[in-house]
């Protein structure tokens, strides 16, 4: 492949990648609402799937320094959305988890963005849809690795 196509390949990969991710980070926080902010919801997700957590491996699945996860953490527990329990056998380990509150809230919350999600994705066949899924699988998979090499 010539400079010049992989040039324009690359123009356009930056290009449609932005445009996707901002269009896509503002629907979804018009689906959430004003109740939490993206990260938020990322970590109610993320609390909900495994249903408890540290913040260290917040911190680690985010990939973010563990002061950033202490924010968010701070403020949904400020909001009744996540409870903090220490660990009886070492008190130093604080596992975090949701309340009813921040359940519900997170319900309601992903059942408007699978409906949002879902209207995408009426607009492609099946074939379109797996076939995307794969190549966005590969593309995470490079980027991963390529990440681990650098660390």
């Amino acid at each position: 492949m010539c400079d010049k196509s992989i040039k324009d390949l690359v123009d356009h990969y930056i290009h449609v990648s932005f445009s996707v991710n901002k269009i896509a980070e503002g629907l979804i926080k018009e689906e959430i609402g004003s109740d939490l902010t993206n990260d938020q919801h990322y970590t109610l997700r993320y609390i909900n799937k495994v249903d408890n957590c540290t913040s260290s491996e917040l911190a680690e699945v985010f990939d973010v320094k563990k002061s950033a996860i202490t924010a968010i953490i701070s403020r949904l527990w400020e909001k009744g959305l996540i409870q903090r329990e220490r660990d009886e056998n070492d008190r130093r380990l604080v596992y975090l988890s949701l309340t009813e509150k921040g359940n519900e809230l997170f319900q309601k919350a992903e059942e408007r963005i699978q409906a949002l999600v879902g209207s995408f994705i009426k607009e492609f066949d099946q074939d379109e849809i797996v076939q995307f899924l794969k190549t966005y699988d590969k593309l995470n998979d490079i980027l991963s690795e390529r990440k681990s090499r650098v660390e």
